[in-house]
């Protein structure tokens, strides 16, 4: 499939979620779960792969397209010369088995119409045994059946279940996809109608709780919606995108499945959350973090499955040819299994945070905190591979120090402001240690900036943390030199690279997009500094780079206008949030 990752929309239930493009056609769902084998994965392939399309007869991209006010509930319209059709996409909050709901509605004129269906389990890879029950459709392989519900005559062609019918205006004509275990009876009959009004309902309730009233409302709340979607709501966790291996460069092989809950987004999630009044999404988050850290804190993992499984194996699938030719096509993710010091401040500046707003009582947690500090406290000097996952050789990452460090300040001030009880001296001093190294061997009093890791000639767009997370203040001349410095070496048209893949440090050929969350960073930092005007002009160019439908994927090639990597990021949504609320809230 050729078309861009920026004509992409989605719809979701709370536990997974299903890409739509302007022609009408759902190129990826994984079902029942985010990280699931895909039974429509043309996304990454071709048609042969998996897509379900309902559109026009003669073809061709919508006319336009929304989101029914802040719901992902998706509309989809075609002007045609025979009349105007609409196509609304929904996929209703799950009360039992996974549903895919489409309804075709007649707008003017007499349209025809066209559905194409072509279940694909295992990632495109299996062919489903296909039958007629009565009314109905089965497709069934393996542990995996999926029903068909629909009042339009369908038929079998070239291992494709087709249709062919007219809508009037005022016509409406249900299609429902269920997905179902196979070895269980066939699930009752859905409610096209009812599903949507119960979908909208759902979202309407969810957005009212929003408590955000400053400038940018409208683009806040359809991040809000899009990081909700990315919620497993059984567990409360978070995965960092709805898809695997859309590439960091067309044709390239930074290839990574997202379909995972990271520790590092902790304190991002949870700002965002908080930030915006959604504190039982927040402390939904809190509990799988302190299920998914709860052990020794030496085998605590960077990334966990969305019930918190540890083992997330990285394999390939050679059948798919990848987006745009871009292999290869990974599943699982073996950077969870590497060593990235910065996840251990990350989480105690989580659980640190959610102690500050109410969030968390003060003992919660903090026997395990403890232990992981023990743990930060014996092993902040090792190298690591940063929270870039790096695949080339460890190195003393100055984010990674810096976190460290804050690991080690928020377990002082929860002794000093909290009353916990620790051995805050010691405590005290490896913080005041960390701070000295990192202030003599991470920074080039030469070029004024601090670097990726010690002794390194490059800058890290990490490095605009290190005020964030308060290791120096805002206006530490320090500080503004790594501004600029970032500002000056790892943009490309103004927006911000992670880092300078030439240097080689990441151990992987090609290159990558600018990174969005990092730009978002760039426009938080530019703001601290007090240069608040150059940080709106940034915000609202990171605006402008919105789909359609308010959707970020996690990288931008300012060359081509195109989005890269994978969609819709997660990273991306919570740093246009919180970036809005720095520049933009006002008091509630």
């Amino acid at each position: 499939m050729s078309r861009p990752i920026e004509d992409y929309g989605v719809i979701g239930d709370l536990q997974t979620m299903a890409l739509v493009g302007r022609d009408g056609s759902i190129d990826w769902l994984c079902l029942p779960r985010f990280d699931s084998a895909a039974c429509f994965a043309a996304l990454l392939g071709t048609e042969h792969h998996g897509f379900w399309r309902l559109a026009p007869a003669a073809g061709g991209g919508c006319t336009s397209r929304r989101y029914r006010g802040d719901t992902l509930i998706l509309e989809t319209e075609w002007r045609t010369p025979e009349g105007a059709v609409r196509v609304i996409d929904t996929m209703p909050v799950r009360d039992g088995a996974a549903d895919v709901v489409r309804v075709v509605e007649g707008l003017s004129g007499r349209v025809p119409m066209r559905c194409e269906l072509r279940l694909r389990f295992d990632y495109g890879h299996i062919v489903p045994w296909v039958r007629h029950r009565g009314a109905r459709l089965s497709a069934i392989a393996g542990p995996d059946a999926v029903w068909l519900d629909t009042p339009v005559e369908v038929h079998g062609h070239g291992m494709t279940t087709t249709a062919e019918f007219e809508v009037s205006a005022g016509d409406r004509v249900p299609f429902i996809l269920t997905h179902h275990p196979s070895h269980e009876s066939a699930p009752a009959r859905r409610d096209a109608e009812a599903a949507l009004t119960r979908t909208e309902q759902f979202w309407t309730g969810w957005i009212s709780r929003c408590t955000y009233r400053g400038e940018w409302r409208d683009a806040v709340c359809r991040s809000l919606v899009t990081l909700k979607g990315l919620t497993y709501a059984p567990t409360g966790a978070m995965v960092a995108a709805a898809t695997t291996s859309l590439p960091e460069t067309i044709g390239g092989s930074r290839n990574w499945d997202y379909r995972y809950c990271w520790l590092r987004d902790a304190t991002y999630t949870l700002q965002a959350l908080l930030g915006t009044g959604y504190t039982a999404e927040a402390a939904a988050w809190r509990d799988w973090l302190l299920r998914a850290v709860a052990g020794d804190p030496a085998d605590v993992q960077i990334m966990y499955a969305i019930d918190g499984t540890r083992r997330l194996p990285e394999y390939e699938v050679d059948w798919l040819p990848g987006y745009q030719g871009s292999a290869p096509v990974r599943v699982g993710n073996g950077a969870a299994g590497q060593f990235q010091l910065d996840v251990w401040g990350e989480v105690l500046d989580g659980l640190h945070l959610a102690r500050e707003t109410g969030l968390t009582t003060l003992e919660q947690g903090w026997d395990m905190q403890q232990a992981m500090l023990e743990f930060l406290e014996g092993n902040w000097q090792r190298p690591d591979k940063s929270l870039w996952e790096i695949r080339g050789p460890d190195q003393q990452f100055v984010h990674s120090k810096v976190l460290a460090w804050a690991g080690m300040d928020r377990a002082v001030r929860a002794v000093e402001e909290f009353g916990l009880e620790g051995p805050v001296e010691r405590w005290r001093s490896v913080r005041d240690q960390i701070h000295q190294e990192v202030c003599r061997e991470g920074f080039d009093p030469d070029r004024g900036t601090f670097t990726q890791h010690y002794g390194s000639a490059g800058v890290d767009a990490a490095l605009l943390l290190i005020p964030q997370v308060g290791f120096l203040p805002w206006d530490d001349e320090r500080v503004v030199g790594t501004v600029e410095a970032v500002q000056r070496e790892l943009t490309q048209d103004g927006l911000v690279l992670r880092y300078r893949t030439e240097h080689g440090v990441d151990g992987l050929p090609g290159e990558e997009g600018t990174f969005l969350l990092c730009s978002f960073w760039l426009a938080d930092a530019l703001h601290g500094i007090g240069r608040t005007g150059q940080a709106r002009d940034l915000f609202e160019r990171l605006l402008s780079l919105r789909n359609d439908l308010g959707l970020l994927s996690e990288e931008y090639d300012a060359a081509t206008g195109r989005h890269l990597g994978n969609m819709p990021q997660a990273f991306s949504h919570l740093g246009l949030v919180n970036t809005a609320r720095h520049l933009g809230s006002v008091p509630t």
